[in-house]
């Protein structure tokens, strides 16, 4: 247990540190989304594309890892939008809200994950890692943005608008780049390459100044009741399917670790943006979101002893 809060420990500190710098006024909430925007075109691709052209890691042997991951957040989708008209029925939620309760319900924060990873096994667990974002990023991108389309945008959506959103993610670009790399048996090293490892060593610790900064207390006291079914499904659920998943795949050692660890992290924060921007209850996804990243604190140690002491 020890190994577990001393990796999850400093994690929760940053988080909480993000939190006390936005809500003191020390640095401006205004601040953060040019922080946030930094995180996510430049520093965290680069990190990807450093640490998997420099990895030692077999894409072979990883296959199982990669198909039971793709199935999980497959269920996972499957699951939280067979809600949708129970939940509609039973609690009178609208399209709005159901788009933003599938969001929190099925996307995962990948860079809480590879601060965890990185603590647990260091550059080869995140290289590890760098394979579940190729595996469930695509598929959570067109599941979502297809049900904020369908549910709360004005138009319907088409394989084009889809394309043209995967295409422009520069995390994907970061993995695949960083993947081609490495087949490719090229040298990772040179000005190029230094220059994007002093870029991505900064990646982690502002991602989790960023998560705390973004968090909103207000939304979540005016939370409705199905925030609590969203914790369910993304930390309990998702974590469970994991295991069962990895047992039928032959997921073991450090690559169950990891799979675990993907699947008992909360919601991306950064989903709340794209709510706000296709007609979704914008509200509803940052309750859901600062819910989930406070329970996780409990959950997930829960979830990390469990697997340590099974793999």
């Amino acid at each position: 247990m020890s190994l577990i809060i001393q990796a999850l420990l400093p994690v929760m500190l940053l988080i909480a540190l993000g939190f006390v710098l936005r809500k003191s006024g020390a640095i401006p909430a205004e601040h953060w989304r040019g922080i946030e925007s930094l995180l996510f075109w430049l520093l965290f691709p680069a990190l990807l594309i450093v640490t998997l052209a420099r990895s030692d890691v077999s894409f072979a042997a990883l296959s199982n890892f990669a198909l039971a991951l793709f199935a999980m957040v497959f269920l996972l989708t499957l699951i939280a939008y067979a809600l949708r008209q129970p939940l509609r029925r039973m609690l009178g939620m609208s399209d709005a809200t159901f788009t933003s309760f599938f969001q929190t319900s099925t996307r995962w924060h990948g860079f809480i994950a590879f601060a965890i990873v990185e603590r647990l096994h260091g550059a080869h667990g995140v290289a590890v890692l760098a394979i579940a974002f190729a595996m469930m990023v695509p598929w959570l991108n067109i599941a979502n943005i297809t049900v904020l389309a369908v549910h709360a945008g004005n138009t319907r959506p088409t394989p084009r608008m889809v394309l043209m959103q995967l295409l422009r993610n520069p995390i994907l670009w970061g993995i695949f780049l960083g993947i081609g790399w490495k087949l490719a048996a090229l040298p990772a090293t040179g000005i190029v390459f230094t220059t994007l490892e002093l870029l991505g060593r900064g990646a982690l610790g502002i991602s989790l100044l960023a998560l705390g900064a973004g968090l909103s207390w207000q939304a979540l006291k005016n939370a409705q009741r199905e925030v609590i079914l969203t914790i369910a499904i993304k930390l309990i659920l998702a974590p469970l399917l994991a295991f069962a998943l990895a047992w039928l795949f032959d997921v073991r050692g450090e690559a169950l670790v990891i799979m675990i660890v993907a699947a008992a992290v909360p919601t991306a924060v950064n989903g709340y943006v794209l709510a706000r921007k296709m007609g979704g209850d914008a509200e509803f996804y940052a309750a859901a979101a600062t819910a989930q990243v406070a329970v996780s604190f409990l959950t997930m140690p829960l979830f990390i002893w469990l697997v340590l002491n099974l793999s």
